[in-house]
């Protein structure tokens, strides 16, 4: 865009005004691109840097880092793809420039650099890597549930780059404002804040990590609220003449679906419409009164002033008092794990008001967890008498309140108690090996969960689609018109087969206006059947393509290290 500049010339008692036109009001005279030369293997990516000088109003000149701003070209995009970040993906031996454009002072400012794309390379690190960056560096999504794909990029010692994004550890500061996926890079946000998204990179060959940061802004929505709560059990018989029984209230957060122990929260208010049956203090528990029934509320306010309420029913009866079963304690408290699928075992204790006084109820209860996708627990009672009760594994890191409920068996009366079962992120500092409940260090997987994204330019007309583990078509349908969790960031888990192994066929199909790039390393590529094509063509633009991934949940000598989440990124331009 031109603009116009006035040079004003003062001349005796008057001002003279001359029109000058000059360039773009960047200011821009010329631009470098680095490393000017570069070599890859097949799979791998590279890191380029665009770096601006501006002489034009500036005493002395100035330098700038315009990499994000600059509009990057492969002359050969069959050879080599490059993202908007200046991120190139090596697709097939052979050599192509790679431009970085920007409108300047004087009209367009470009710039090259040299890429060579040698062998056929399985896409890892060639050497040691020493340096890692979290691309975007900084992000910003509007409202709760909206995502964004981060990307690590290591630098290695040999000066190649690689894209690292599915091999290193991603974390949130505050899971509360964002979550990321741990091997996926993968940013949900939660709720309105700023979190920090860091990236962990271990080298295998001594250990050494290196670390790279990246903001995360949540700028839309309220914090995370407190959408429902529930009360165990929902029902409760009493003698009238005084027994007592804990209640616990379970409150469930917003968009997370996070459940937590809120049963003596500050925010909560415990009340019974018939005080003079049932009474109910500030901590839930309630006591009988006199013969009848009662109905508990505990109502929730949150800090927007909103309310959420749930109700139990007591029911207080003429049976005298005390009743065999007095009271239910969890044993430990609490009990942390360091390493996913590793598992605890909680015993509960009751009181009884006969001999045996204290009794062992552990295969007698219901167990129950606020978490049971992610930290189940088991229960016997006495229907499998092969099982015990209460113990928990854990599928993930994080943390979930335990209850046994005991119901006695004469009196038909509920006890409760509740324990804490934590799995814990813990890395060590500096984080030389997988740290408790890091992903990796679990044991053999039940399951396969591939992710899918588009790592070309074109976002407008991109399609992959796959089956099901049973056939079913379709399941994985990626692209811009998809609507299911993650937007064009797709995932799809499969079950291992009895060979400890699974292998998905994806499908790019033939789509007018699209040109087809390459499959990245992780994805091998195939005919239509599956069968890996021999070569050298191992794609075409118009399409259709294919490509296989296989993945094994049996650590080897090779591979020791089990991870059954697999991201296959492919290039539409």
């Amino acid at each position: 865009m031109q603009k116009q500049q006035w040079l004003a010339l003062g001349v005796f008692s008057g001002i003279l005004s001359l029109t000058i036109g000059c360039g773009s009001a960047t200011g821009i005279d010329s631009l470098s691109v680095s490393p000017a030369s570069q070599s890859l293997a097949v799979g791998q990516s590279a890191q380029f840097t665009a770096t601006s000088t501006t002489t034009h109003g500036q005493h002395p000149s100035t330098t700038q880092n315009v990499t994000d701003t600059v509009s990057w070209t492969s002359s050969s995009t069959a050879v080599a793809s490059i993202n908007s970040s200046g991120v190139a993906t090596a697709v097939s031996p052979g050599t192509t420039t790679i431009s970085a454009s920007i409108q300047g002072f004087s009209g367009l400012v470009t710039n090259s650099a040299t890429l060579t794309i040698t062998g056929t390379g399985g896409g890892g690190p060639a050497s040691e890597v020493v340096a890692l960056s979290v691309i975007p560096g900084t992000q910003s999504v509007a409202v709760p549930t909206d995502t964004s794909q981060f990307l690590a990029i290591g630098t290695t010692s040999s000066g190649a780059t690689e894209n690292l994004t599915n091999s290193v550890n991603w974390t949130s500061s505050s899971p509360q404002i964002a979550t990321v996926g741990a091997s996926t890079g993968l940013a949900v946000a939660v709720s309105q804040g700023t979190a920090t998204i860091t990236a962990i990179y271990t080298n295998v060959s001594d250990g050494t990590a290196v670390t790279g940061t990246a903001t995360f802004t949540v700028s839309g929505g309220a914090s995370e609220q407190y959408t429902a709560i529930s009360i165990i059990p929902g029902s409760q018989s009493l003698s009238a003449s005084g027994q007592s029984s804990q209640l616990i209230a379970l409150g469930t957060l917003g968009s997370s679906g996070l459940q937590t122990d809120v049963t003596k929260s500050q925010q909560i208010t415990w009340s019974s419409s018939v005080p003079t049956v049932a009474t109910v203090n500030s901590s839930g528990l309630v006591t009988g009164v006199s013969t009848g029934t009662s109905t508990i509320t505990a109502e929730l306010t949150n800090q927007d002033g909103s309310v959420v309420s749930a109700t139990a029913t007591v029911t207080a009866t003429p049976a005298p008092a005390p009743e065999p079963l007095l009271s239910l304690t969890i044993i430990p408290s609490v009990i942390t794990v360091g390493n996913l699928q590793d598992t605890g075992n909680f015993l509960a204790i009751g009181t009884f008001s006969t001999a045996p006084t204290v009794r062992d109820l552990t295969n007698s209860v219901t167990w129950i967890s606020s978490a049971p996708d992610i930290f189940p627990v088991d229960s016997s009672n006495g229907t499998n008498t092969g099982t015990t009760g209460g113990i928990v594994t854990a599928y993930g890191n994080g943390g979930a309140v335990i209850i046994a409920e005991a119901t006695d068996p004469t009196t038909g009366s509920i006890q409760t108690a509740t324990a804490a079962f934590n799995c814990p992120l813990v890395l060590p500092n500096p984080p030389t090996v997988a740290g408790s409940c890091f992903p990796g260090s679990q044991a053999a997987s039940l399951k396969a969960t591939i992710t899918i994204y588009n790592e070309g330019l074109n976002t407008a007309g991109w399609l992959i689609t796959a089956p099901s583990a049973t056939g079913t078509a379709d399941v994985i349908h990626c692209g811009p018109g998809w609507t299911g969790t993650g937007g064009s960031v797709c995932s799809a888990p499969y079950p291992f087969g009895p060979n400890g192994a699974v292998t998905i066929l994806l499908t790019a199909p033939a789509e007018s206006g699209v040109n087809f790039g390459g499959w990245s390393s992780s994805c091998i590529p195939s005919d239509a059947s599956g069968n890996p094509l021999p070569g050298p063509v191992y794609w075409t633009a118009a399409g259709p393509n294919y490509c296989t991934v296989t993945i094994t949940n049996t650590p080897t000598v090779a591979n020791p290290v089990v991870n059954p989440n697999v991201t296959v990124g492919a290039i539409f331009n």
